[in-house]
Parts: C-alpha cells; structure tokens; sequence
C-alpha cells in the first residue's frame, strides 16, 4: 500500500441575492465502504465531472468522515440573512446566532449537548453546514442570556493523543465530527502526515465508546466430545471459483482446494459432489461454511436454533468425507454477522456446538475457527455496533474458552502490499499491515495452536486496468511481486506452526461489488488473464518441487 492521500476540500457557500435563503452546493459525507463511482451514481452525476469537481483522479483514496462536493446540486440551507426573523425557542431551550468559525459539534459542546440531538432540534441535515448570522435553537444553559442570542459559553475542548492505526478521520467521527472540522481545529494542512502520539485538541469529551455487544445469556458453551487434534505437516492450497485449473494448482505443489458454501437451508447432500470431485482429482477439500446473510434476522432472536441446525449441516457435510471446515468467515464484522451480536464469546458458542458435531460425525475431519477479518477499524474502543477488531475479537474468543472447539486458528491476510517479511514500511504502525506481527498476534492469543491461513494473497491490476477506489493501494503491485511473495510466504509461515495456507486465489475472473465498494477478486488469482501463471513456478520452488 502506497501512502494513502486524504484531501483536504472547500465547502463552497453561494449566497441568493435579494432572498433570506443560503444557497450551498450539495456534499456527501463519506461513509464506510462508499467508493467515487457508487457516489457519481447515488447523485447521478457523471464520475469524470465528480472527479474534477473535487480536484480527484481515479487513484484518488477517499475515507469515512471526507465530504465529497456533487456537482452541479444547489440546495438551499434555512437561516442565510441577518434579517431573517430568529425562530421561537420552545420552552426550556434558547437561541444562538452563529458565529464564524462555528461548526455544530462545537456549538453542541458548548451548550452540553450532542451534535444529533442539536440537528435534530432545527431540522438539520448532513452535511450540516451552517453560515454566520444563522440562528439555533439551543438547550437553555440557565440564567439571563439576551433576548435571540445564546449565551455565552466558554469553548469546551479535551485533547487527544493520536494511537497507531488512527486516521484523521476516525478520530473525526469518534467525536461527532467531519476530518475537515478537525483539521481546521488543529491548523493541519497535510491530515496524511498524522503522527503516533501527537496531540489534538477536539471538542468537549466525546461520549463513551459503544461497549462491545454482550455475549448472549445462557448456558456454558458444552465439553468438546474429544480433544481438539490435528497431524500432518505444512500444507498448500487454493481457493477456486470452478476447479478448472487443476494442473496449475497440481504444478504448484498444492494439495488442498478450498471451496466456499453460502448456507441458507440446503442439504448436505446438495455439496457432496464438490467432495467427491476434489478426492477424485487427488485433492482434499476445505469447505469454509458461512450462513446467507438472510439468516442474520434468525442469529439475531433465537442464536441457539441457529447454532443448532448449523452444526447439523456441518456435520452432515463431515458425514460426506469433507477434510476440512472452517466454522462461518469473518465473524468480526457486520457484513457477516448480526449488528449488536458481533461478541467472539457468541461465536464460540456457536464454534462449540459445531465442533461436537463435527466430530460426531466425523473425527479425523479438521474443525478451523472463522478467521477474523484483520482490521482496526473501531480504534482504541476495540469494538462498536457493526463489529469488532480481529485482535479484541480474538480475546474475547479466547476468554471464552475457543480453543478446546477448534483443530486449528483461522486466520485472514489480504492486505498484502509488501513483502511478507517486512516489519515497516506501510502507512502506519498498525499490526495488520504486516504479516511477522498479524501472526505473533495470533500465536499469542491461542499458544500452541497450529495456524491456518484459510485466505492469503496479493493482488495485482496486471492484465487489467487499474484497480477500483478501495484498493487502489495495490495498483504498483506486479504480478512478478504477486509470485515472488507468494513464495516468500510459504517460506515465512512454514516455521510459525502453520498447519495450512490457501492462496486466495486461483482462478477467479470477475470483479463484484459489496457492501464496502468493489472487490476486484481476479486481480488476486494467481492464473492471470493471458493464462499464465507465475506464481505457480515460485510456489512450486518454494515447496521443494
């Protein structure tokens, strides 16, 4: 990943002539997972002319908190001109005339506050720009202010130590905020070159963190039928979108394909031919099982009948010669788990009850956890409503007794843009850019567990054109570096107790769209578009072959 750019925009205010109306062009504030392309088609606005209009180029990084200017959109804001009757304040509230330099965080902090409730009480809307002279109702502070104006309130300002990992605009949000608001605050010309323990001042002290989600009530999770165990040495694999590539896959001294299973109600029996396709060409199989987002609403209000009847299809998955099954994906984050539930000690128990049945069924089958998605995104409160970072995650797991109901840890690392020893050298210090303390982290929180690396991988635009907004990071990387550091981490994770490692991917050939922007899922495959396949060679050499 190359060093990420936040630019800094203007909010353009154009004034009606002869009315008591603002007029101010529209802007979208950032919210995780938008990319320039899907905002160009929310406003239906032409990308090129978006691009301009914000000073961007295709390569350009956007993040949650930046306000993006629409072109061509003039809507209109109450409360522009100095004759503009003040509001009525409703009885235990006042009114305050807007000052220059005021934004709404402040002047909530100021009169104790939210900037929510504040909006709220005058009708306001993002991106909630506001202009000198305008008029709030404020929450009366007590005593005698002047009749239309609020009264005075000294500023009411904390500071704030930035921590590894920090951006300026998650701090931003964390205090109800747009980065633009903070960097006026802190005079920051450059929000990119923020610095591990430099201190900002930000408005008031901000609310508590949302607390992680409660582990549901209930009983214990219950004893494993039998020890968790797993033999063999290290092992290569790949995930495949049709198994057509065997031969390259055979050629790459691979011995796993990992196939995934969205579940929603099917039988076993719909996948047992993936199984007998994968031994029939040689290969074992892993199956990473993970529940069709429908099923959210039913994890939500009876967790334990979903527990229950998804520890049936696995088994009955176990019962059909799978090798491996690697219990739901990326448990840690609302795409793939209820919001209000993401807690690593629901997860076990739906870990525990799968792992019983899966070893019922089948003993020698490998049980691997959900690998977490590697992330923090929610900073130094480790978890929020839509989820949680990997490393509290994991903890939580821990503590919750996750490691008599798995074989091996599932892990994630696709954020590869260095190679896979490197120990510096990313945008910032935060463990999840660099594969030597992702897996110290991880060997720490469940010593003695062997890893299992059930989705690793490069992407590279080779073949392609440049990568879409949200991974423009990768756009420098080569398919010669993709090959290179493939082989350098087979070489790396073979002496870290690593039991697995699946190359995410093989053979995909599409890029999709999700929920956080698009995904450009070919642009991993080792199988690149011309059918060739360098890594194959490098994998190979490094697997002795």
């Amino acid at each position: 990943m190359r060093r990420l750019i936040v630019l800094l925009l203007s909010l353009l205010a154009l004034i009606s002539l002869g009315t008591a109306t603002v007029a101010a062009q529209q802007v979208h504030i950032v919210q995780r997972g938008d990319t320039l392309s899907n905002i160009a088609s929310r406003y239906n606005v032409n990308l090129a002319d978006l691009l301009q209009q914000n000073g961007m180029t295709m390569s350009s990084v956007i993040h949650r908190g930046n306000q993006i200017i629409i072109p061509g959109t003039v809507v209109p804001v109450a409360g522009g001109s100095s004759g503009s009757p003040a509001p009525a304040a409703p009885a235990g509230n006042a009114v305050y005339t807007v000052q220059r330099g005021d934004f709404l965080a402040l002047i909530a902090a100021n009169h104790q506050t939210t900037y929510i409730h504040l909006a709220e009480l005058n009708g306001l809307t993002e991106p909630y720009i506001l202009h000198a002279g305008q008029v709030l109702i404020v929450p009366s502070m007590g005593g005698g202010a002047a009749p239309g104006v609020g009264a005075p309130v000294a500023p009411s300002t904390t500071s704030y130590t930035v921590q590894p990992g920090d951006s300026l605009a998650e701090i931003a949000a964390r205090y109800g905020l747009t980065y633009f608001e903070l960097a006026r605050m802190n005079g920051i010309e450059d929000p990119d070159d923020l610095k591990v323990g430099q201190v900002l001042q930000v408005p008031g002290p901000p609310e508590p963190p949302p607390a992680p989600a409660p582990a549901e009530s209930g009983a214990p999770a219950p004893p494993p039928v039998t020890g968790p165990s797993v033999s063999g040495g290290f092992e290569l694999g790949g995930q495949v979108a049709h198994f057509n590539k065997v031969n390259e896959m055979r050629h790459a001294g691979m011995s796993w394909v990992k196939r995934q299973v969205r579940w929603g109600g099917q039988s076993p029996d719909d996948f047992k031919s993936w199984i007998d396709h994968a031994h029939g060409l040689g290969f074992k199989i892993l199956l990473s099982v993970v529940g069709d987002h429908n099923i959210h609403g039913r994890l939500a209000s009876n967790p334990g009948q979903v527990y229950n009847d998804f520890a049936g299809f696995l088994a009955g998955l176990a019962r059909h010669g799978a090798d491996a099954i690697e219990v739901w994906n990326e448990t840690n984050i609302g795409h793939e788990w209820p919001h209000g539930h993401i807690n690593g000690a629901n997860y076990t128990q739906m870990l525990a009850a799968a792992f019983n049945a899966i070893k019922s069924a089948s003993p020698g089958t490998m049980v691997i956890s959900a690998a977490p998605s590697p992330t923090g995104y929610w900073g130094g409160a480790g978890c929020g409503n839509d989820g949680c970072n990997d490393d509290t995650y994991i903890r939580q797991m821990a503590a919750a007794g996750a490691a008599n109901y798995m074989d091996c840890v599932g892990v994630h690392w696709n954020n590869g843009f260095l190679p896979p020893t490197a120990t510096t050298g990313g945008p910032n210090a935060h463990y999840s850019y660099y594969l030597p303390a992702l897996t110290n982290l991880y060997r720490s929180t469940f010593p003695g567990k062997p890893l299992c690396f059930t989705e690793i991988g490069y992407v590279s635009p080779d073949g392609f054109q440049p990568l879409c907004q949200n991974f423009a990071w990768g756009n420098t990387t080569s398919v010669g570096e993709q090959a290179e550091w493939l082989r350098g981490t087979v070489n790396y994770l073979r002496g870290q107790n690593t039991r697995m490692m699946i190359v995410w991917n093989v053979d995909f050939t599409h890029w999709v769209t999700t929920d956080f922007g698009c995904d450009p899922q070919a642009g991993y495959a080792i199988v690149r578009p011309d059918g060739s396949c360098p890594a194959c060679d490098t994998l190979r050499a490094a697997m002795g072959g």
